[in-house]
């Protein structure tokens, strides 16, 4: 077996096999060839070869996901590094490990005018958590140096939960081979790691008296809120839930990317909030404000808590903790699961009919949602109950962006179904690579529901050697991005085309081309007619995509809303 001759790149790839590094995403390069002659030799890395570096890194990302560790993409040096920007941005906010390895040239030979050279170093530092650039291997001293950062970028990555960057110089010759290879002894995980459910959480309890003065604060609290955003499937912060909601004062709101379910949660939170008169907003407001996990994709509910603002608001989350209602209180920078696991032992039920009382609104609300329903035209609303209902349990949702992951927030996905969005940044650049990544490294069956624009600025994702048989998109064409006919300001504009996009593109071509089965429907009775087929096992992926009526969607959607008005 041959391996790079040059030290550098052996050392890094060392690092990688020594701290568990076990996927890597490559982008084809000459700068980078030590690095990909290297990891493509070791039976213990699975390596993948995909050309465009930005679906390259959202496919990396989408393993990362799937994992809850850290993968690798490798490129050559110069433009190549910059499309992994729209990844690195979105696993940053996201807080999913990712692990960028670029070649570079040496030092002296940046802004030279060599080609495919540009200025690497810090080009991702207002979106990463470390960054290191290694020195050109010239003495021992150098090789302690670069060994240190390397590994501390590949911990920090997985610890923390987010992207690093490693920039390696390396100078000519590239292409050297020699017959051994460096080893360096794999890191196990330290004592202090605490285990909590599938998750390893690096993190210290919180001090017992700071909890106890907020559980003060919590037990006199007679409306209090928790809301739910992006959360990884967590089996033991469900049961911290469960727990939760035994307190009658307590309402629970989770998204669809919470990955929590209960039948005592809000779970269509924009349903509940149109049913809410102006008296009812403000009875119902809460006193007291909990947020865990990610970002939140409901504008209503931002609209209502700014409108309405808590007394308190204390952001759980071992990153970030964000004012985005303009009340924070209090950042507990922890994992809401140690924060519940601390502070459970600290608080006491308040008995009163807060939780019963907001759970019949939602009892009413989920009336009047099928009442409407049923009685619906064909439209991208009606298209989202007919998919609900053939999802197959146990499986993986990926949801694109935009219009998208806001129709599934209207509807009970059932719970033996994990759901995912790239929300981040909320950006429709890379939501079918990050679903192909997802499903590379998994067992279940992966579906991705995605808008057409999302889909068509994302194709260069299905140039893939690696797609998983069992995979499935739903195209819902609408012929431009629909989102900018559901918002007012758009409509007002003499240049709605700009912001529509409208195409008159459909998938046909690009399925064949890449080996997709294709079909695709234009009524709810052929949709109900192919979907069972949809989801036989077969020897490809395949692609259905749904046609539906552009200019009724939004006023089938308006309508849906003023409904809950009545």
């Amino acid at each position: 077996m041959k391996h790079p001759k040059n030290e550098l790149a052996q050392m890094v790839i060392a690092a990688c096999v020594a701290n568990h590094v076990q996927d890597v995403v490559i982008s084809p390069g000459s700068r980078n060839a030590p690095l990909t002659i290297g990891f493509h030799q070791l039976p213990n890395i699975h390596t993948y070869s995909v050309v465009d570096e930005r679906s390259a890194a959202f496919v990396a990302m989408g393993m990362s996901q799937k994992a809850q560790k850290a993968s690798a993409i490798v490129c050559t040096s110069g433009s190549a590094l910059l499309n992994y920007y729209p990844a690195i941005a979105e696993a940053f906010y996201a807080n999913i490990p990712l692990l960028i390895i670029s070649a570079d040239r040496p030092k002296h030979l940046i802004d030279v005018g060599d080609g495919q050279t540009i200025r690497q170093e810090g080009v991702f530092k207002n979106h990463i958590l470390y960054e290191a650039n290694l020195n050109a291997v010239v003495t021992e001293v150098d090789k302690v140096y670069n060994k240190e950062l390397v590994y501390n970028a590949i911990r920090i990555a997985n610890q923390q939960k987010g992207p690093v960057h490693i920039n390696v110089p390396f100078d000519e010759p590239l292409y050297e081979l020699t017959d051994t290879m460096l080893e360096y002894p794999k890191e196990t995980i330290p004592e202090k790691h605490l285990l909590l459910g599938t998750e390893v959480y690096v993190e210290e309890p919180l001090p017992v008296a700071l909890l106890e003065s907020y559980a003060n604060e919590w037990n006199v609290a007679q409306k209090k809120w928790v809301l739910i955003g992006v959360h990884a499937p967590c089996e033991l912060l469900q049961t911290q839930i469960n727990h939760l909601l035994k307190d009658p004062s307590v309402v629970v709101f989770t998204e669809t990317t919470s990955n929590i379910h209960h039948t005592g949660v809000i779970n269509s939170i924009d349903q509940f909030l149109e049913n809410l008169s102006e008296k009812d907003k403000k009875r119902f407001a809460p006193e007291l404000l909990i947020t865990i996990g990610g970002l939140v994709v409901s504008k209503r509910i931002k609209q209502f808590l700014r409108a309405n603002p808590p007394k308190q608001h204390w952001a759980v989350h071992p990153s970030f903790g964000y004012d985005t209602f303009f009340c924070l209180t209090k950042h507990f920078k922890i994992s809401a699961q140690l924060f519940f696991s601390q502070f459970f032992w600290l608080t006491k039920k308040v008995e009163n009919t807060y939780q019963a009382e907001i759970l019949a609104i939602k009892e009413k609300a989920k009336k009047q949602h099928t009442m409407f329903l049923n009685a619906a035209s064909y439209s991208d609303l009606k298209v989202f109950e007919v998919l609900n209902t053939f999802l197959p349990k146990n499986s993986i949702l990926q949801l694109a962006n935009s219009a998208t992951v806001r129709y599934a927030q209207m509807f009970d996905i059932d719970d033996t179904i994990q759901v995912y969005c790239n929300r981040g940044t909320s950006g429709i650049d890379g939501s079918t690579s990050t679903a192909i990544g997802h499903a590379i490294k998994s067992e279940k069956q992966v579906t991705l529901i995605t808008g057409d624009v999302s889909f068509f600025y994302d194709s260069n994702a299905l140039w893939n050697a690696y797609i998983p048989k069992n995979f499935r998109i739903i195209i819902i064409n609408n012929n431009g991005g629909g989102i900018f006919k559901i918002l007012p300001g758009p409509k007002k504009t003499e240049a709605l085309s700009f912001f529509e996009t409208p195409h008159g593109l459909n998938a046909q071509h690009l399925s064949a081309m890449y080996g997709f089965d294709y079909i695709n429907v234009a009524s709810l009775k052929e949709l109900t007619q192919e979907l069972p087929v949809f989801y036989k096992e077969a020897h490809q992926p395949k692609i259905i995509e749904v046609f539906t009526p552009s200019e009724q969607n939004d006023e089938v959607l308006k309508t849906y809303f003023q409904s809950f008005k009545k």
